[in-house]
């Protein structure tokens, strides 16, 4: 008999809410940490400050709201290298990065999407949501509109990016973009879905839950925050 395979671990950090520069700057670091075998591989759960964010192909013209605007409203722009095009984040957003070594998992691009899009249905359908895929597009939806937003990169079989769940967000602000780029898209909320909101730390563990079952890997949350992010930060600095 062959010896079992022992299951992949990954870390779980909740970042709580944070701007969007320094998450940025903490998953490159993570994705070097990953690849040189220093950093554990780790799914990031996060709440952005007010922030649109413009993927490789986006349209600058999908901000329809002008600088003066959005500065008034307290939303701040970021260029930003996943695919995709215009997405929105803010407070009450569940927003996960899985930053991991994708070819260990036998995951392509597309195979990986699929599997975080799966992964959202199956959160939803566990907080009593059907959601569904459309064919063509990228993301989940409730009916006609659109509750969970993906973008991913891949650099060197190491993934960033990932998905945005919308829970109990403010919604005014998709106003300001056409989002992903789909012009007579809608966008709902699970708030606006069942009437009531569930805790966000109920849907951050169902998400959790769905990933681990789908990577057949374990979960193992990370209690110091703050000193995982300084040694890992610390890590990518090391040649």
């Amino acid at each position: 008999m062959s010896p079992e395979v022992p299951r992949p671990v990954i870390r779980v950090v909740d970042l709580g809410l944070r701007q969007y520069g320094p998450v940025h700057a903490l998953q490159h670091a993570t994705v070097q940490g990953v690849r040189k075998g220093t950093v554990s591989q780790v799914l990031y759960l996060v709440e952005h400050t007010p922030t649109i964010t413009l993927g490789r192909r986006a349209d600058p013209a999908h901000i329809l709201a002008s600088p003066e605007t959005l500065q008034r409203m307290g939303i701040v722009t970021c260029q930003i290298e996943r695919g995709g095009d215009v997405t929105y984040h803010g407070p009450g957003q569940l927003v996960a990065y899985p930053i991991l070594p994708l070819r260990a998992y036998g995951l392509g691009p597309s195979d990986y999407m699929h599997l975080l899009e799966g992964c959202v249905i199956g959160a939803l359908a566990d907080l009593g949501v059907a959601a569904t895929r459309r064919t063509g597009l990228i993301g989940v939806w409730v009916g006609d509109a659109k509750i969970c937003a993906l973008g991913v990169r891949i650099l060197r079989g190491v993934s960033l990016h990932g998905l945005a769940l919308n829970v109990d967000p403010d919604m005014a602000p998709w106003q300001t973009i056409v989002p992903c780029g789909i012009h007579d898209g809608r966008v709902t909320s699970l708030r606006q879905v069942l009437g009531q909101v569930p805790a966000m730390a109920t849907v951050q563990d169902k998400l959790v839950q769905q990933l681990g079952q789908a990577l057949r890997a374990d979960m193992l949350p990370v209690t110091d925050v703050e000193r995982w992010i300084e040694a890992t930060m610390a890590a990518a600095a090391t040649p």
